[in-house]
């Protein structure tokens, strides 16, 4: 697939504002882009379970509707992929605001996947205790409550980016944004509904790729504001053992 920019900034280690650039045409090329992408890793992986920490909202929506069709859905091996949530609102999973319904909808129900291979965030009145929970079954399936370098924690985690800047649930003003030591954690954004629970920088880092997919015009200002000016978005602050690219249609990619 052709691209109308490539760009790579920095080495390993990346934050936000380096690593790698790639302009696509519109969202359809993204969501193409990725699905074939997640297919390649699942393959490199030969059989070893490959683990991918999903994002919500609708750009990626396009993805997981291209995963879960016929063109995908039983090239995938679903045996070997585990789902986890970078963020979700504590709502119902059944709310419309949920990204679990939303992947349930738009992916999960048009695949063959184990029921075990799916980790939704819990969602609880006590929001402290539900993300105490998902840390636990990371660390489970990690084998470890520490993370370590040249183990990640996540093979691919994707992520949006908000007018704000924020991404996942780390919004600009929150407490979780100083968070060094838990993997999980939650937010109360002061102009958005909803309390929500949120994969810290520290869980985020442990990766092998992180994957920013932007598109729309409107993203085009934030964009260049994350990547190349000193400003204390939370989205900046994301960096990754692993590489880090954004992936962006051509509206947003601007100039």
């Amino acid at each position: 697939m052709m691209s109308d920019k490539i760009e790579k900034n920095g080495d390993k280690g990346h934050t936000a504002q380096t690593g790698y650039v790639l302009v696509l045409s519109d969202a359809t090329a993204q969501a193409e882009y990725l699905a074939s992408s997640i297919l390649h890793h699942a393959e490199e992986k030969q059989g070893e379970p490959l683990r991918i920490a999903l994002s919500g909202g609708s750009t990626p929506k396009r993805l997981y509707e291209l995963l879960g069709s016929s063109e995908y859905a039983d090239r995938m091996p679903w045996d070997k992929i585990h789902l986890f949530f970078g963020d979700e609102r504590m709502v119902p999973h059944t709310d419309s605001d949920s990204n679990f319904h939303m992947v349930k909808e738009s992916l999960l129900a048009h695949i063959d996947i184990p029921f075990r291979n799916v980790h939704p965030m819990p969602v609880l009145d006590d929001p402290a205790k539900a993300a105490e929970i998902y840390q636990a079954e990371l660390q489970a399936i990690y084998g470890s409550k520490t993370l370590e370098k040249g183990k990640p924690l996540f093979d691919i985690v994707l992520l949006g980016l908000g007018g704000d800047g924020h991404t996942a649930s780390l919004f600009p003003g929150t407490p979780v944004l100083q968070e060094k030591d838990k993997w999980v954690s939650w937010s109360q954004p002061s102009d958005a509904p909803h309390k929500r629970m949120t994969l810290t920088y520290s869980a985020i880092a442990s990766s092998r790729f992180v994957m920013f997919v932007v598109s729309g015009e409107s993203k085009a200002q934030i964009i260049r504001e994350v990547r190349d000016e000193d400003k204390p978005y939370p989205s900046a602050a994301i960096k990754t053992e692993g590489e880090l690219h954004w992936i962006l249609d051509r509206a947003a990619g601007g100039e």
